[in-house]
């Protein structure tokens, strides 16, 4: 009774009720509102302040509202009292925003159960609840309470009750689960019905139309053959006022008659042919715009063939260019490890040559450089001057120190290894498969680089 006074005040001073739905605890969201500062006791007779806080998680409506729910509620129309939870301004959604609420105390539960405060949004869902409380005085009795064994056991008995009514009330909840999806079905059910009904009700539309226009067409046929009535009474009339003539009218009329029957059937003819060619000048028309779009995508079709053509031909030449390309490095690369290895050759000779005083004069035989080197090369041989230079110079390093690539002189009491630094900077060494090169032939150098590349 108490309840349902306090939410007949409440609808009063707010002229609307709070939406609700049936909505089960478990498909309920308690942690996007939550409440601060509750107390465990609040007076009789005094009005309350409920401090609660918006998390980012939740963006608050015109229509959400706060209200004092007995424990152990099961849906929101269970509340006793609410009040219109206010929208928080010039605050933005990424921020958490403290609000609070005063509870008038005429509208407050007179009893001392517990109670707790729910935050619920325009859609009937409960966002938020707090610890529970009671509406009572604290006494010194809340502080310390001494029980003797019986009270002790009254209160294991009670537990028990107690643990017993838990598990009649999870099992009621399941039920009410179960009936809860079974309603779920159901609504999900009424929903396509409802988008069937729809439909019908668009297809109704459409018809009213066609039989709109089928009621102009028939008022117009009725007009025309009103016209017609008029001049068949006119030769009624005709009829009436000569009757000398009455005979020759009367076979007139009937000829007159029988070629209105046949005109009839004429227009009707046509009309039905008109329609046939209207059907079939539509069926035309989509026929030649599919064909013109069969027509752009065959054209379309064609310029990628003739593309793809195109691209084939150049990936041929490319491959056979690259072949070409591939033939020439092959050899260029024999010719080159050959020249290599003389080149050692010619290095190992020059160093030799530097620590034996005796030997001034090198063979021949040991310097000369096949002409095939330079002659099987399809450009030429890079190095054939070079090592012809180096073999010309090794007759000089007999007693002196000199450099076959910049001619610069070395005293005999120079360190061998230092000689070969300065003639092994003049080279170049490919990473790739450390063929040697000579700096003054960087082109030659950087051509070799790019066949590895092709590769």
């Amino acid at each position: 009774m108490g309840a349902e006074l306090s939410k007949n005040s409440t609808m009063d001073e707010t002229s609307d009720e709070p939406p609700t739905s049936a909505v089960l605890l478990d498909n309920c969201h308690f942690s996007q509102v939550t409440f601060n500062n509750v107390e465990k006791f609040y007076i009789p007779g005094g009005d309350v302040t409920c401090y609660y806080t918006l998390t980012n998680n939740i963006v608050p409506r015109g229509k959400d509202w706060v209200g004092i729910f007995q424990v152990g509620w099961k849906t929101t129309r269970e509340y006793y009292t609410f009040m219109w939870a206010p929208l928080p301004s010039g605050v933005s959604g990424d921020t958490a925003v403290q609000q609070q609420i005063q509870f008038k105390a005429y509208y407050l539960p007179k009893d001392d159960e517990y109670y707790q405060f729910c935050y619920v949004d325009q859609d009937g869902v409960v966002r938020g609840a707090s610890v529970p409380f009671q509406f009572r005085a604290e006494t010194e009795d809340d502080i310390l309470v001494v029980t003797t064994q019986g009270e002790v056991e009254e209160i294991e008995l009670q537990n028990k009750n107690l643990l017993k009514e838990n598990e009649e009330l999870k099992e009621s909840c399941t039920s009410l689960q179960k009936k809860n999806m079974d309603l779920q079905e159901q609504l999900k059910k009424t929903q396509e019905l409802q988008n069937g009904f729809e439909s019908l009700k668009s297809n109704k539309e459409k018809l009213e139309l066609e039989l709109n226009s089928l009621k102009k067409e028939n008022k117009h046929l009725k007009e025309l053959d009103n016209c017609r009535e008029a001049e068949l009474h006119q030769l009624k009339e005709q009829i009436q006022n000569v009757t000398s003539e009455k005979e020759r009218l009367e076979t007139r009329l009937k000829t007159v008659l029988d070629r209105m029957d046949q005109l009839q059937s004429q227009v009707l003819n046509y009309e039905k042919e008109v329609e046939n060619l209207a059907r079939l000048d539509h069926d035309k028309t989509e026929q030649l715009e599919s064909l013109k779009e069969e027509n752009r995508q065959l054209r379309v079709t064609v310029a990628e063939q003739d593309q793809n053509r195109d691209l084939m031909k150049e990936l041929e030449e490319t491959k056979h260019l690259f072949q070409i390309l591939q033939e020439k490095k092959n050899e260029t690369d024999k010719e080159n490890q050959k020249l290599k290895d003389e080149h050692n050759a010619l290095l190992r000779r020059l160093s030799q040559t530097a620590d034996l005083s005796s030997f001034s004069v090198v063979s021949p035989s040991q310097h000369q450089i096949r002409p095939s080197a330079m002659g099987s090369l399809v450009f030429g041989n890079p190095y054939y001057a070079s090592g012809a230079n180096l073999e010309a110079r090794a007759a000089d390093v007999a007693s002196i120190r000199k450099c076959p690539m910049c001619d610069e002189v070395f005293p005999e009491d120079i360190d061998t290894s230092q000689y070969e630094e300065h003639v092994q900077s003049h080279l170049l060494d490919c990473p790739l498969c450390h063929e040697t090169f000579e700096k003054s032939n960087k082109q030659v150098f950087d051509d070799h680089i790019y066949c590895h590349g092709l590769e």
